[in-house]
């Protein structure tokens, strides 16, 4: 039998192209939310211009007013969490640094 040299198994444009494949994903992401942030600036300066051409200063300062900037704008505020938060809170930083401060932590104890 023949001696055969086995070599780990890696292919680089695999890779490439799954780094190329979740690059795309994530410009399709971020378009849709800046769109979806577009779409939120023009059709709610929309609807508060015309109450406010066509309503006295009471009617204006109504709650009805702001409901719809309001409630969008909380799903607007989701959609960018989801967006930009995916590392806001819990990131690899701040990972590091905390496992860094409980091991200074711990070495001020025994010291």
């Amino acid at each position: 039998m023949e001696n055969y040299k086995l070599e780990q198994y890696e292919n680089k444009s695999y890779q490439k192209e799954q780094a190329y494949l979740r690059a795309k994903k994530r410009v399709k992401e971020l378009k849709g939310f800046y769109w979806h942030a577009f779409w939120y600036v023009v059709v709610n300066v929309f609807i508060i211009t015309m109450v406010a051409i066509n309503s006295n200063n009471q009617d204006f300062w109504h709650f009805g007013t702001f409901t719809t900037a309001f409630f969008w704008g909380l799903g607007l505020g989701f959609h960018a969490l989801s967006i930009f938060g995916k590392d806001l809170f819990f990131s690899k930083n701040w990972h590091e640094r905390k496992v860094k401060e409980y091991m200074d932590k711990d070495k001020k104890q025994w010291n």
